[in-house]
């Protein structure tokens, strides 16, 4: 779970900070940089898995024309060479190294912090280089905790439940030794005891965490799973109507892909705790019925093409197969299969998820991304999976029906530039009385969202006044 974001010099973010709860709704029109702190969330999860570079490249979308430069903030002529990204996260204890071998992390409640620099090329055909300067995990202790989570949460069963500290050393896991003549250094500290890994950080192409696969240093692992759990999905439409071989992954990819495979696995599952499998057709069919007027989804198995194929069941009795559904009826079921699905765990970032759903249904969209997120009232388990969802949206439908408590207003802010100059950057404010402006946060007012609940400027038409009321 992330529970805050600090990023500084990353594309338009400057001196940026925001806290997140289980569900937390971003609104902002385009253009504000909203898609920006979903890119930040991204490259860190990306560097769990990939090298530097490659997850620069990544998060550019177009490797062979990708300018990794432009992931530092620029103005006019002015560019930093280097950004810092921080992130505070509730880890899972339980963890399996490279090998299978179980263990158990020493916090779970952990503050990574990273700093990325920019090499110019040695000659001038030659590209530029992402280098990394600074890297540090440390622990966040019980009672910094009670501070630290904002979010509304029962103490007993909740925070207590998931956040765990045996870290004695005033030492962190990863650590950063800097000299004035010579490299920064980079340190691995144990769980136990233990000698400390030393290396030098400009060389690294990986970044520690990365890097970790061993039992010696659980939390680090514990931190890279976690990590690697963050996605932002963006759910294609033609990945979601293919069908499935017998041999695919069994997990909804980003882009909504591997829907049959998922469904076939839950009810595999399900069989084999000795559960009616088809209480899994029935849980998502009743779900995607609140969108659509559907009685049953199922996975149709071709034994002799080795193929699984979702297919829809209408009230009129029409058997219809993905192929035939509509883009808001693909991805309304893809979230209804996350949801179904006990071991889709991590951050889920959804930007629009309003695109493809009829007004009128928006609110039963915003109750499935709600239901998606970890109830902060229970202790996570099997029936409250430690999900976390975080969306974007400049839909004035989608900010009216969200709760205060779950809303942040994305607007464009004036400050002090890196070298003196005014600059415009993103802020997320919080509505006031809500647990953001509670602890401190510049808070906003309705007039600041009014934007959102008024006609388009050029609007031809309006609802006329009622007469007697």
């Amino acid at each position: 779970m992330l529970t805050r974001l600090e990023v500084d010099g990353f594309k338009n973010l400057l001196g940026f900070t925001v806290d997140f709860g289980p569900f937390t709704c971003i609104a902002g029109p385009n253009s504000v940089g909203k898609s920006n702190v979903f890119d930040a969330i991204r490259f860190l999860s990306l560097l769990s898995d990939h090298t530097i570079m490659e997850a620069a490249m990544l998060i550019r979308g177009d490797v062979e024309t990708s300018d990794v430069r432009d992931l530092f903030w620029t103005q006019g002529e002015n560019r930093l060479d280097h950004f810092t990204i921080a992130a505070e996260m509730i880890v899972d204890p339980t963890i399996e190294d490279e090998f299978g071998r179980p263990a158990e992390a020493t916090s779970t409640y952990l503050r990574y912090e990273i700093e990325i620099g920019y090499e110019p090329a040695m000659h001038r055909r030659a590209s530029g280089r992402l280098v990394l300067l600074s890297e540090s995990l440390n622990y966040i202790t019980e009672g910094e905790a009670t501070k630290r989570l904002g979010f509304p949460h029962s103490a007993t069963h909740f925070r207590r439940t998931v956040v765990h500290n045996k870290r004695r050393s005033q030492t962190g896991f990863i650590s950063v030794r800097e000299f004035e003549d010579g490299p920064t250094q980079i340190i691995v500290h144990q769980d136990g005891a233990g000698p400390s890994q030393i290396a030098p950080a400009m060389n690294a192409p990986r970044t520690i965490i990365a890097t970790s696969t061993t039992i010696l240093t659980p939390t680090i692992v514990a931190a890279r799973r976690e990590m690697q759990r963050w996605r932002l999905l963006t759910l294609d439409p033609a990945a979601m109507r293919k069908p499935d071989r017998f041999q695919t992954d069994p997990f909804v990819t980003a882009t909504g892909g591997h829907i049959p495979a998922t469904v076939n696995r839950l009810l595999a599952e399900a069989e084999a705790a000795g559960a009616d499998p088809h209480d899994i057709y029935a849980a998502i069919a009743s779900r995607v019925a609140e969108l659509v007027p559907v009685t049953n989804v199922e996975v149709d198995v071709d034994e002799i093409r080795q193929l699984l194929t979702l297919f829809v069941r209408e009230q009129s009795g029409a058997r219809l197969p993905a192929a035939s559904l509509s883009d808001g009826t693909l991805r309304f079921i893809a979230l209804s299969v996350l949801l179904a699905d006990p071991f889709a765990e991590g951050v889920i970032c959804v930007e629009e998820p309003e695109n493809g759903i009829h007004p009128a249904k928006m609110a039963e969209m915003l109750n499935l991304l709600r239901d998606l997120a970890v109830d902060s009232y229970r202790a996570p388990g099997i029936d409250n999976p430690f999900r976390q969802v975080i969306t974007a949206t400049h839909s004035p439908f989608f900010v009216q029906l969200q709760r205060p408590d779950d809303l942040l207003v994305a607007v464009e802010a004036r400050v002090k530039g890196p070298y003196g100059l005014p600059a415009r950057t993103l802020r997320c404010r919080p509505l006031h009385d809500t647990w953001r402006a509670q602890a401190g946060e510049q808070a906003v007012g309705p007039a600041t969202i009014l934007a959102y609940l008024s006609s388009p400027p050029g609007a031809q038409l309006e609802v006329p006044e009622l007469q007697g009321v």
